[in-house]
């Protein structure tokens, strides 16, 4: 009886393992290629947004 509770546990254990490592790899995959039409942004996404644009210039408030 005993046994069969120990291979009833390894078993579950395994399952629970493999469930863990498939949400991983998952996760994994969507961090390396993000969705098309996601709002989430990656560091490689994030140093190709244009800079803030400073003070603007005299010339346009008409400032000569």
């Amino acid at each position: 009886m005993k046994n069969m509770l120990n291979l009833y546990l390894l078993g579950v254990v395994l399952t629970l393992l493999s469930v863990f490592v498939r949400l991983m790899d998952t996760l994994g995959a969507l961090v390396e290629s993000p969705l098309p039409g996601s709002t989430w942004n990656t560091r490689g996404q994030l140093t190709n947004t244009e800079s803030p644009r400073g003070l603007p210039d005299h010339q346009s408030r008409g400032v000569q």
